[in-house]
Parts: C-alpha cells; structure tokens; sequence
C-alpha cells in the first residue's frame, strides 16, 4: 500500500504536536501489503503513513530508492524495516536529517562489510536456504530468488492460517541472489536510536542473531515475542504498531 503524493506533503497536526511519517519498508519475499494491520492502528492512531514497494534489486539501489522518498517528505520520519528491508533503512537513513527512528521487525541491521548471507553463516541455525527454489536466471546476468510454495507456510509465517500463508506465496516478491549477499556500506544505526521486535520462533533470521545485532546498536528497546514466526508484523500487528509508536514518540 503505497499513500497518494499528497501524502508526502509531511506529518499530521494533532493538537499541538506533529506526528512523524512512518515509512514501512518490507523484505525479501513478502510485499507492502504485509504492513496491512500495521497500517490500520498507525492511521487509526492519526500517523501519516506510507508503505513503500521495495524493489528488492540491490541494497544499494534499494536503499537510493528509499533514501529519495524520505527525502520527499516534510518532517520527521521513522523508518522501519523488515527482514532484508532493515539493511536497507540502516542504508536509506544515511544522511537524512529528518530520520529520527530506526524500526527493525525482524530485520537485518548489518555491520560495515556484512550481509544478509554472511551474518546467517554466523547463525547458522535459520533453514531458509533448504526452502528456496531454483534461482530464476534474469537476462542481465543475475538470479531471483523465491521460496518454494509447498515450504513457505513452515519457513516463512507458520503462525499465521495456513490459506493466508498459501496467499503470500502466490503473491512472493522475488529478490535477488546478489541483494542477499551485497556487504552494507552505511551504517546509520549507530547514530540514529534504534528499536527491535522478531519472534522467538523466526526460521528465516534465528531469534539469536536477532538479539546479537540489537545488543550491538544498543537498541532502545529489544522485544523477542513468543512463538512468532518471521512475519511478525503479520501475526502481531498490534505489537508492532505499539513499538513503532514509541519510536515515533521517544525524544
């Protein structure tokens, strides 16, 4: 779900105080529409919202992408990131004044030098790997990957109805093989107060490597929920929601 430009036109006033914009950025293999119930409490909540299409090409290009639509906006942002999205933000904030939160929902927050692949190797308890399906070669040399439909519901949201999980893996956004591996550059979580939450059951990112990378931003807040699987903004939208809100009220 992507908002209308006039939606880039900045926060809402409510009372004396304006609400900053948070910009919802989703992973490798899921799409916007995965903030829906995110989305419903933020709006309800009178945040200006806008859940953006993550090309899922390259973190570099990526992040340029995202790094363009907050420069659009007028007044603070809170940029959230899920999965493969968190290296993104951690890239998109870099140099961008008005980011005053970093929101990772089962997110990646790299280090200079590392991946998505290479942080996995050091946790190596994740099974994404024995779920992919074949890399779909591209005409420009690179390869898209997917998770095999008969494996998502278990790998990617064993929380959530079986018909729904079914849904989403129709409905799969590719990324590619190189996006995974690229080693991040920017790294914006050092110096912009950071928030986590994943679930304790994540087979994509290990609960472990989750706690690692928290402790290490020295996270304002770092939140494991219970029986969650990677898809956490989806099983627990209301969690999500509440966290990404105290990000946006936290001085």
């Amino acid at each position: 779900m992507f908002s209308s430009p006039a939606a880039l036109a900045g926060p809402e006033d409510h009372g004396d105080v304006a609400k900053p914009t948070v910009v919802l950025v989703h992973g490798a293999f899921a799409e916007s529409s995965s903030w829906n119930g995110v989305i419903t409490d933020l709006r309800k909540d009178g945040y200006p919202v806008i859940a953006a299409a993550n090309p899922l090409r390259s973190v570099k290009g990526d992040a340029l992408y995202i790094s363009d639509l907050v420069g659009s906006i007028k007044g603070p942002v809170v940029l959230v990131g899920h999965s493969y999205g968190g290296a993104v933000i951690s890239a998109a904030a870099a140099g961008r004044s008005n980011v005053k939160a970093l929101v990772f929902v089962a997110g990646y927050a790299p280090d200079a030098g590392e991946s998505g692949a290479s942080l996995g190797k050091q946790f190596p308890t994740g099974t994404l790997s024995e779920t992919l399906a074949p890399p779909v070669p591209l005409a420009d040399g690179s390869s898209d990957l997917y998770i095999q439909n008969s494996r998502f519901w278990k790998q990617f949201a064993a929380d959530v109805p079986e018909a729904e999980a079914m849904g989403m893996a129709a409905t799969q956004r590719p990324v590619t093989q190189s996006a995974l591996a690229e080693p991040a550059a920017s790294l914006s979580w050092r110096t912009i107060p950071s928030w986590f939450m994943w679930g304790s059951l994540d087979r994509n990112i290990p609960a472990a490597l989750h706690a690692f990378m928290a402790k290490r931003a020295k996270a304002r807040e770092a939140i494991e929920v219970p029986g969650a699987s990677h898809v956490v903004m989806i099983s627990h939208p209301h969690d999500v929601s509440a966290l990404i809100e105290r990000a946006a009220k936290a001085r």
